[in-house]
């Protein structure tokens, strides 16, 4: 449990923790027993985000130069499949090195363009990282040279991601083990989109026209790292592009940019305007036709529709003569969606980017916008 909370207007929820912080809590855990013989009911761990947590360790089993503890996962005030369920590591002695594999319960990845590759268990780069630390942690404390072992498991997973997006994006068998920061954040639609409105409210209040939007953080390091903008001046609108428009349009905006990667924004081109994935996806679709209208082969389609990711798909389009085009197609789709949503008086437009490729598309006059704020910038 951890005591650190979050205010949507007059709530206050409690934060919980990822399926990687637990993970890794018992990865140490396990660790500690094995090393030095003594048997722990609980285990402190930093996460990537800073925080330090003392997790109850809820199962301890040594058998066969082996032990394995776990920590059950704690969602706070979050909605998630995974709350309660105990997340399992397994660490035991091998002559060098760290290793960390998944075990019962923990999907497989069997598509390109995902966290591992293709026929790894789904455990992402953090939290592979905070279990390695968390064994290399012990190995120094214990003073000792030889490698260490470490198996995933999560009793039920395999049910529990029947519940979840993992078999669409071609994880199968199980749960994925997440987490970048470590720790969960609970935030409702409705809070999120009130927070948004707050904000643009600020900008409009301090006589503000012109705005620049992202949907999170790609867009947001794009703008700093590419466009050489402030990321501070920009608005972030998580998935509520439609509704974001209509705030520009309440508080008289003069206009809107937005800025993202194109696996969120490829879903304005066929006027989705809430992004998020349980509302709709659409995306191999989307591109798929985009190439199709800019003269791709059946085969690239295909190739387009077995993809997890849109930066997969815009790979299978770099390798054709289609790319360009079916950026242009994407490009015009996007503004002629968002021209509607806004209405008039408020100019909209949009930049879409790939981390490989970057700017992919923009759709007419978004250039333009960008001008605005490059200006704003000196």
């Amino acid at each position: 449990m951890t005591d650190r909370y979050v205010y949507q207007g007059n709530r206050k929820l409690r934060c919980g923790y990822t399926t990687g912080t637990c993970a890794a809590a018992a990865a140490e855990a396990a660790a500690h027993i094995l090393l030095t013989g003594k048997i722990i009911s609980e285990i402190c761990i930093t996460v990537p985000r800073g925080d330090t947590l003392i997790l109850p360790v809820s199962t301890v089993s040594v058998k066969d130069g082996e032990v394995c503890c776990a920590v059950r996962k704690d969602a706070g005030d979050d909605a998630d499949v995974t709350n309660g369920m105990e997340i399992r590591t397994a660490v035991r002695k091998i002559p060098d090195g760290f290793l960390i594999e998944g075990g019962d319960g923990v999907g497989v990845v069997t598509k390109k363009g995902l966290d591992r590759a293709v026929g790894e268990a789904a455990v992402n780069s953090v939290p592979r990282k905070m279990i390695e630390e968390s064994l290399r942690k012990e190995s120094e404390k214990a003073g000792y040279g030889g490698g260490l072992a470490a198996v995933v498991s999560i009793p039920g997973g395999k049910e529990a991601a029947e519940k979840t997006f993992n078999p669409n994006l071609g994880i199968v068998g199980g749960l994925s083990v997440l987490g970048t920061t470590g720790i969960v954040e609970p935030m409702s639609e409705r809070a999120l989109v009130e927070t948004i409105h707050a904000e643009i409210s600020t900008h409009a209040g301090a006589g503000e026209k012109d705005l620049i939007v992202v949907p999170g953080n790609y867009g947001a390091d794009f703008l700093r790292d590419t466009l050489k903008i402030n990321p501070e001046t920009a608005v972030k609108c998580s998935n509520f592009i439609g509704e974001t428009i209509d705030m520009g349009y309440e508080f008289r905006l003069g206009s809107m940019l937005f800025v993202g990667h194109i696996g969120k924004l490829c879903k304005l081109a066929a006027g989705i305007m809430n992004t998020h994935s349980r509302y709709a996806d659409g995306r191999m679709e989307i591109l798929a036709s985009c190439a199709l209208l800019a003269g791709a082969d059946r085969e690239t389609a295909l190739g387009i529709l077995d993809c997890v990711t849109t930066d997969a798909a815009i790979d299978v389009l770099r390798n054709t003569d289609a790319l360009e085009g079916a950026m242009r197609v994407l490009a015009d789709r996007i503004g002629r969606h968002l021209k509607s949503r806004a209405c008039e008086g408020l100019r909209t437009g949009a930049i879409v980017f790939s981390k490989e490729c970057g700017i992919l598309c923009c759709t007419e006059g978004a250039q333009e916008l960008l001008k605005i704020h490059r200006r704003d910038e000196r």
